[in-house]
């Protein structure tokens, strides 16, 4: 019996403020939790024991998983690293070897099956899919230097000298005890680094090199997106909604759909059961449209984007791509969107959004994000105490789940505003919000007398 275990019991404190209601495992790709997506794939690999290791809101993961027979979730509690997860999560394994995700990465079928396919009964060592590191700075990640197939060295953060980064595990029995004995500190440092006291699995694999043994590697085949950060959740569902959209070659109609004969489309729809694309609608690119959703009324659509189940997209309202909106949302009269919403979002009346808003969040009429900067820069970040600037959107705005804007708010570029928060109207927020804070304005206002006599009565 095939097993797999997806590491999900991380706090997500770096991608502040969206792993506040949720475990960041569970953030949406493409209106899919990352988990999800993951189990898609294992499934239809043919496995049939999936073990997910979980932490704080570990509930929303059972919930999610209650009818799947083949996932347990395994609540680890607040473990010191990945390698204690991976352990606590484990009791026994039937068939070596094991093969372990991190559950907070959008993989793609492909790498998770080529990674799959080291998993035969002869195979007792370590193999890993190691992802280039492309554009991305050696220092943000725990990386590996990849050499004819082999790994051959493996650094936490390092300065340089390493070619790719670690997405996936598959251990054999013999590598199991490098795991359950980890130091619970990441040695394979360089000087002057300071790596926290914490146990990754990433660490027995430098344990396992260090004692003359070999890690094959398979290289990705497609990106993956490992998310960290609040920008990481744009880029995971860019690539999802493209991978998903990409595979419409032909408009797709459920039972019910239509499309009225004023619309214009350039590209190819899929429209789920009653859903309805209505009079002059304009759809460039290509579209995934979930069930019982309303297009109406000159509202314009660029992909790939993807729509949820229950929406209302309506009045000339402009939906750039590529975006993600989830289920039971509304934009309607003149609105601009450009990223990501979760579920039960409302937008209004001239407002303009670009970036990712949580669950059940509504932005009052004219709110407007900035999203250029005066000197045509990008915004710095403080994230989880270490500044950066994103390669990719960095000018967006982040506003968490259960928050509130009022009408004329104006978020500049880069702004996060923190869970069941509201910005009042007509601030303009140049700063993050904490979590449950209302931002407003204090206005000094002068009296003096008025009347005919100032027009010469």
């Amino acid at each position: 019996m095939k097993t797999a275990v997806l590491l999900a019991a991380g706090e997500g404190r770096r991608v502040w403020p969206f792993a506040e209601a949720r475990p960041k495992a569970m953030l949406p790709a493409a209106n899919r939790p990352l988990l999800g997506h993951q189990v898609d794939s294992l499934l239809t690999l043919g496995f049939e024991h999936i073990v997910i290791a979980a932490g704080p809101m570990h509930q929303q993961i059972t919930n999610f998983f209650r009818d799947v027979s083949e996932v347990d979730v395994r609540c680890v509690g607040s473990t010191e690293g990945s390698a204690f997860s991976l352990a606590a999560a484990v009791e026994e394994v039937t068939e070596w070897p094991l093969l372990v995700l991190p559950g907070d990465c959008l993989l793609s079928y492909d790498d998770i099956a080529q990674l799959a396919g080291l998993m035969v009964d002869s195979f007792a060592g370590i193999g890993v899919l190691a992802v280039p590191l492309g554009q991305d700075s050696s220092r943000d990640w725990i990386g590996c230097r990849v050499e004819d197939g082999r790994v051959t060295k493996i650094a936490g953060h390092p300065r340089g000298g390493v070619t790719h980064r670690l997405a996936g595990f598959v251990l054999g029995r013999a590598a199991w005890p490098y795991v359950t004995g980890n130091s619970g500190v990441f040695s394979s440092v360089e000087v002057g680094m300071m790596p926290p006291l914490e146990g990754y699995v990433e660490m027995a694999l430098a344990d396992w090199l260090r004692a003359g043994e070999v890690i094959t590697s398979v290289e990705a085949l497609q990106p993956v997106v490992d998310v960290d950060k609040p920008w990481h959740i744009m880029e995971a569902n860019a690539l999802a909604n493209q991978w998903l959209c990409d595979g419409l070659g032909d408009h797709q109609l459920e039972n019910g759909a239509f499309i009225d004969d004023s619309a214009s489309i350039e590209g190819c729809v899929r429209l789920g059961a009653g859903s309805r694309i209505g009079r002059n609608v304009v759809i460039q690119g290509n579209v995934w449209v979930g069930d019982h959703t309303i297009i109406d009324n000159g509202a314009i659509v660029h992909g790939p984007t993807v729509i949820g189940n229950h929406c209302r997209i309506e009045n000339y309202c402009y939906i750039g791509g590529p975006s993600t909106i989830g289920d039971q949302c509304v934009v309607n009269h003149c609105a601009e969107l450009e990223g990501v919403i979760f579920d039960t979002v409302y937008l209004y009346h001239y407002m303009e959004f670009f970036g990712v808003l949580g669950r059940c969040t509504d932005l009052g009429a004219a709110t407007v994000c900035g999203t250029l900067r005066f000197d045509d820069g990008s915004a710095s970040w403080v994230v989880n105490g270490r500044r950066e600037t994103p390669r990719n959107y960095a000018n967006a705005s982040y506003i968490a789940d259960y928050c509130r804007t009022g009408v004329n708010a104006v978020l500049m570029p880069g702004c996060r505003v923190g869970i069941y928060s509201v910005v009042g109207p007509g601030v303009v927020l140049r700063d993050d919000v904490p979590n449950r804070t209302m931002v407003q304005v204090e206005q000094t206002l002068t009296h003096k007398p008025w009347g005919p006599e100032r027009y010469g009565w």
